[in-house]
C-alpha cells in the first residue's frame, strides 16, 4: 500500500509516519513529489492495520496498490521518473539515443563506431564486452579488455557508455568501467543478477525478455528497485512468436502500455526487435511515434565482418540518415533528439 502525505506535511510527522512503518516490519520507500510525499510500503505480504496510520498526523490517506509490482507502480509515484544520466535525464522532453556495435571485437572498430554515432547525435555509446550467446561456439566477447576499450572511447569522444553485465560477480569490475549497467533478455530473470544491480546503485538498462510478460518486466525492474535504486530504464527488443520472417516479434504495444503501467522510462531496441537492418528504421520511428523514451541501435562500421549480429547492423552512414529521420518525428510529437 502507499501512504499518501498532506500537503505540505512536516519532516516530524513523515518521519514518525516512516518509524511506524518500519516498527512493523515493512520497508519503507519515499517518493517525494513537488506537493505531497508518498510512502511506499512493502515487504510483509501480511495485512496491515490501515486504521493506525489513518489517524497519524500529516497523512491524508491510504491507498491500497492491487499490483504484484509496487515500487514500479504509477501508483506508487504517478510522475514521470527522470533517469539522471551525467546531465541528461531519460524519461523526459529528450530523447536518448544509444548505438554502437553489438560485440566490441577491437580498438580501431569501436573508436571509428563511437565517432561516427558521437557525430551523428547519439549521446550513448553501446557495446558488449561480455556476450551470453545461444551457441558455446560463438564469439563470447573480449571481456575486461572489452571494458578497456569501451572507457577509452568514452574519454576520446565523451559519450556515456552501456554494457551488459551477465553475472553478479562481475558487477563490481563492470560498474568500474561503465556508466549504464544492462541486463539483457536473457538475464531478465536472473534474480540473483538483479539484486546485485540493484545494489550497484547505477543506472540500468533492463531488457524484456523474449517470452515475458509485461508485468514479469516489471516484476524483475521491482527487483532492483527494491534496493533503493530507482535508476531503472526498461527496454522493448521484441518477443518470440510463431512468425519466421523477423528474429523477433517488437512489441510496440508495450510502449505505450508500459508508459500508463509504471513511471519508469521506456526504451525501444530495434536492432534485436527486427533482426534486419532493413526493418531497424521504419520500427525506430515507429517507436518515437508511439512514446518511446529512448532506443538503443546496433551500428558497425563493416557489419559483414561482424563477429556478432552483422545482419541487424547499420553502417554509420545509415545510422547519421536514421537519425535525420528521427528529429522530425521526434518534434512530430512534441520530443527533442
Amino acid at each position: 500500500m502507499i501512504i499518501v502525505m498532506q500537503k505540505g506535511a512536516s519532516a516530524r510527522q513523515i518521519a514518525n509516519v516512516t518509524a511506524r512503518v518500519e516498527q512493523s516490519g515493512r520497508q519503507v520507500h519515499l517518493s517525494e513529489g513537488e506537493e505531497r510525499t508518498i510512502i511506499g510500503v512493502v515487504g510483509d505480504g501480511r495485512p496491515l492495520d490501515r486504521t493506525q496510520f489513518e489517524m497519524m498526523d500529516g497523512v491524508e490517506k491510504i491507498v491500497p496498490i492491487l499490483s504484484p509490482y509496487k515500487l514500479a507502480s504509477r501508483d506508487f509515484r504517478p510522475q514521470d521518473t527522470l533517469v539522471k544520466l551525467n546531465g541528461m535525464k531519460a524519461g523526459g522532453e529528450q530523447i536518448i539515443v544509444m548505438a554502437g556495435p553489438c560485440a566490441v571485437e577491437n580498438r580501431e572498430q569501436l573508436l571509428t563506431t563511437a565517432h561516427a554515432v558521437k557525430a551523428a547525435g547519439a549521446t550513448v555509446l553501446r557495446g558488449g564486452a561480455f556476450k551470453p550467446r545461444s551457441s558455446p561456439y560463438s564469439f563470447q566477447g573480449l571481456g575486461l579488455e572489452g571494458l578497456k576499450l569501451l572507457a577509452e572511447a568514452r574519454k576520446e569522444t565523451g559519450l556515456l557508455v552501456v554494457t551488459e553485465v551477465i553475472s553478479p560477480e562481475t558487477v563490481p569490475l563492470v560498474s568500474s568501467y561503465v556508466d549504464i549497467l544492462q541486463v539483457g533478455a536473457r538475464n531478465m530473470q536472473n534474480f540473483a543478477l538483479l539484486h546485485a544491480v540493484g545494489e550497484a546503485q547505477k543506472p540500468v538498462l533492463l531488457k524484456r525478455g523474449m517470452m515475458s510478460t509485461m508485468e514479469e518486466l516489471l516484476m524483475s525492474a521491482e527487483y532492483i528497485l527494491s534496493h533503493g535504486n530507482d535508476r531503472v530504464i526498461l527496454c522493448e527488443r521484441g518477443i518470440r512468436t510463431f512468425e519466421p520472417y523477423t528474429r523477433n516479434t517488437l512489441d510496440i504495444n508495450a510502449v505505450p502500455m508500459l508508459k500508463q503501467l509504471t513511471h519508469l522510462p521506456v526504451f525501444v531496441d530495434p536492432s534485436h526487435g527486427t533482426g534486419k537492418w532493413s526493418l531497424v528504421g521504419p520500427v525506430a520511428r515507429a517507436a518515437i511515434a508511439a512514446g518511446a523514451d529512448g532506443l538503443e541501435i546496433e551500428v558497425h562500421p563493416d557489419p559483414e565482418q561482424a563477429l556478432s549480429d552483422g545482419a541487424q547492423s547499420l553502417k554509420p552512414e545509415r545510422f547519421a540518415r536514421l537519425m535525420e529521420e528521427l528529429r522530425a518525428v521526434a518534434a512530430a510529437v512534441g520530443r527533442t533528439l
